[in-house]
């Protein structure tokens, strides 16, 4: 576990690289009941596991990148394919020491786990939004949507899994101090945010170059970067319930995108209809 923040972010990169990263327990699980029974591996049923947990997506892609190497005209930004190009067998005998989050954390108290745990939940949520905007908008690879949603946050779950105590102290300036960017607090604790992180390591693991767009919030103007950012806005703003204040721009926003009402975007979410007094600008 790390105590203190790196000197410089070659050093978060090749951390990160060099140390095994730990998956979800269920991933972990489900992985071991598919192998006792190689014969009869479904990979899309093994796609859609992997795609719901961060650090397994990431895993696989970028243990994809040189097996292709150039012989595609294309990067491999689907999960399907990267496991049918990897072939069942040696994609099994790859991933055969998963260790888990849950056990990394077993020694850092209860809180550090669950703030990892409320992350991914994050991610998994963001990922749901993401894909169900690109399948509305006709997006031609919606799953590609969906991972870099999921992929959004990807340091941040990996920063509070090697470095809980500093995760934690981001989380908590900006529990003292509500109006403090995150941005900010990030760059007071570790000297990097978590975003200038998690470029860095796209380039190093050579991650598809879509997906390094998709999680760039500098081309959020982009249609498919603007559909992964509404979604993680939305996630994070809704992680505590749905009366969080920035809700009702984020609905005007996502509405914009899709080009429906916000009230057409609420019950697209299962929420139900704002009162009429409400919905009209007034409030008693």
């Amino acid at each position: 576990m790390l105590e203190q923040p790196l000197p410089d972010i070659d050093s978060w990169t090749l951390f990160f690289s060099n140390n095994g990263l730990p998956v979800l327990r269920v991933t972990k699980r489900r992985i071991e009941e598919m192998r006792a029974n190689l014969d009869r591996v479904d990979a899309r049923e093994l796609a859609r596991l992997i795609l719901q947990d961060p650090i397994m997506t990431v895993r696989v892609l970028a243990f994809i990148q040189p097996i292709h190497g150039r012989s595609l005209q294309h990067d491999i930004t689907t999960i399907a394919s990267a496991v049918m190009m990897a072939g069942i067998e040696p994609f099994f005998r790859h991933f055969s020491e998963l260790f888990t989050i849950e056990d990394q954390l077993k020694d850092g108290g209860a809180p550090a786990l669950l703030g990892v745990l409320q992350i991914i939940r994050r991610a998994q949520r963001a990922a749901d939004y993401a894909q169900d905007w690109a399948v509305w908008r006709h997006d031609i690879n919606m799953e590609e949507v969906r991972i870099a949603a999921l992929l959004h946050d990807l340091a941040e779950i990996l920063v509070c899994c090697s470095a809980p105590r500093l995760g934690m102290a981001i989380q908590e300036q900006q529990k003292s101090d509500p109006s403090l960017r995150s941005a900010d607090a990030q760059k007071a604790t570790l000297g990097f945010t978590f975003q200038e992180i998690q470029l860095e390591l796209c380039r190093a693991w050579h991650l598809p170059e879509l997906l390094q767009t998709l999680v760039d919030d500098q081309k959020a103007e982009q249609p498919r970067v603007k559909n992964v950012t509404l979604a993680v806005q939305l996630a994070r703003h809704s992680s505590h319930g749905w009366d969080d204040a920035a809700l009702p721009d984020d609905y005007k926003a996502i509405g914009e995108f899709l080009n429906v009402t916000p009230e057409t975007v609420r019950q697209r979410l299962g929420l139900d209809p704002v009162p009429a007094r409400e919905a009209d600008g007034h409030d008693g």
